[in-house]
């Protein structure tokens, strides 16, 4: 069978190229970024949140958005900004017991400012721990209700002492302003592409710190793609924003933009050794369901799919019926499915260089997918078109050497109505999506097919 002229590689096939020959090295790049950035104390609002960007800001030309505490978005009203210095237990001996200094898990976020000498008793109402993982600092928050606490070790919690204990937390709240960073990419078309993750945690590596390595590892490597002249079909748009008010924030303040998303993820929780996550969004069957769902069968590893449920992280903002967004969450092991999650246990050691790079890599494929997917018209739709003396079929038949490709070339006749995309072809006939997109490139440069172009259609922009 003859080979159909090779077209230049796309931007996502140039990178996952690359990304095959270098996931050592990518793995390991993204682990120690990842180090730099776990001491950091994040919260929803405050300075954490404006270094961490910062170091972003070292790979790409981030922007970075600042909105003032008191702005409506929707129902919901920007908080003030929460900073800390130093918070402290000393015990009735004058031993320093909890110190933020040494792990800021220490402190509940946003605890307000006190310095006070109190009881044992009154002290505990203000401690949390758990008795299941004896060892391990809980993390803990009060955004909305002036609150404030002490995270530690179950274990040194039963140890302490009867008597009086100084408290102390320097901390601030008043007005200030919510801090998020966005990063637009423009492809060729308007259209867009949005992939978005939190990084409202203080010291917590899986959930919030894996998810930021890996959007600001991707966003890289598309910059450079188009920075080289190689543009995507796709504009991409990246958000480093705080969990739920960030989204909220965002989408109240970008109502025009976010009418020009057209499918999207959410990232999290990908640097366990877990399986894949998807959870699919409130359409349930939009593009990218169907997609990161076809990508996931085609790799033959072990995952999971799941249904959209109004709860969880940000794509529950997005998929809100105002909005009704394509965005599903991409995710390894899920937010509370792991013991490590919102504890001392989630740092840079479980997190490991190959499970980011893995999850990079199916990040870049899943938009690779869908810059791939289009539909096509059959030129020749009465009956098959005869291949051989195209140089698309075996000169000699009866054999099962290229079986798969004709058989793809057979489904992507047969389906190319202008209904059906690249995807449908696939999921219908079992075939890899690979396969398929060989096959209609070779009908394309055959002059057996067209691509189909429909106004506004969210598959070919």
């Amino acid at each position: 069978m003859a080979e159909p002229e090779r077209r230049p590689p796309r931007p996502f096939e140039r990178i996952l190229a690359r990304l095959d020959d270098s996931a050592t090295d990518d793995g390991r790049q993204m682990h120690e970024l990842l180090s730099r950035l776990y001491p950091i104390c994040r919260s929803i609002t405050g300075d954490g949140v404006r270094r961490t960007l910062s170091m972003a800001r070292e790979y790409l030309p981030i922007e970075v958005h600042e909105v003032a505490s008191g702005t409506r978005v929707f129902d919901w009203t920007v908080p003030d900004e929460w900073n800390v210095r130093a918070a402290w237990i000393e015990g009735p001996d004058g031993e320093r017991l909890v110190d933020f200094a040494d792990h800021n898990l220490h402190l509940m976020s946003y605890s307000v400012p006190v310095d006070e000498v109190m009881a044992l008793e009154e002290l505990q109402e203000h401690l949390h721990s758990l008795p299941d993982q004896p060892d391990l600092i809980p993390y803990r928050t009060s955004y909305y209700r002036r609150n404030w606490g002490f995270c530690l070790p179950h274990n040194l919690r039963q140890q302490l002492p009867q008597g009086d204990y100084r408290v102390r937390i320097d901390s601030s709240l008043a007005a200030g302003s919510l801090t998020y960073g966005e990063l637009l990419l423009r492809g060729e078309s308007s259209r867009e592409i949005l992939l978005s993750c939190h990084i409202c945690h203080p010291s917590l590596a899986n959930d919030n710190l894996s998810s930021l390595v890996v959007s600001l590892f991707l966003a890289r490597a598309l910059a450079a793609e188009i920075e080289a002249g190689r543009s995507p079909r796709y504009s991409y748009r990246f958000l480093w924003i705080p969990g739920t008010i960030g989204s909220i924030t965002w989408l109240a303040r970008n109502r025009e933009a976010a009418e020009r998303i057209d499918h999207g993820l959410v990232a999290a929780n990908l640097g366990d050794a877990g399986d894949f996550h998807y959870k699919r969004s409130r359409q349930g069957d939009a593009v990218i369901d169907r997609a990161v769902a076809l990508l996931l069968r085609d790799s033959g590893r072990p995952h999971q799919l799941e249904d959209f449920v109004p709860f969880g992280y940000d794509e529950r903002q997005y998929c809100s019926p105002g909005f009704n967004l394509a965005v599903g969450s991409l995710t390894r092991t899920p937010w509370g499915r792991y013991a490590e999650y919102h504890t001392s246990a989630d740092n840079p050691t479980f997190v490991q260089g190959q499970y980011l790079a893995e999850s990079l890599r199916l990040y870049a494929a899943a938009f690779g997918l869908i810059e791939s997917n289009r539909r096509y018209l059959n030129l020749k739709p009465h009956c098959e078109p005869q291949l051989g003396r195209r140089g698309l079929y075996r000169a000699i038949g009866g054999g099962e050497d290229g079986r798969e490709k004709e058989l793809a070339m057979l489904w992507v006749l047969n389906l190319s109505d202008g209904d059906h995309d690249l995807l449908a072809i696939a999921e219908r006939s079992a075939l890899p999506f690979n396969s398929i997109v060989a096959a209609a490139e070779a009908l394309l440069a055959a002059d057996l097919l067209r691509p189909v172009s429909v106004e506004r259609d969210q598959e070919s922009p």
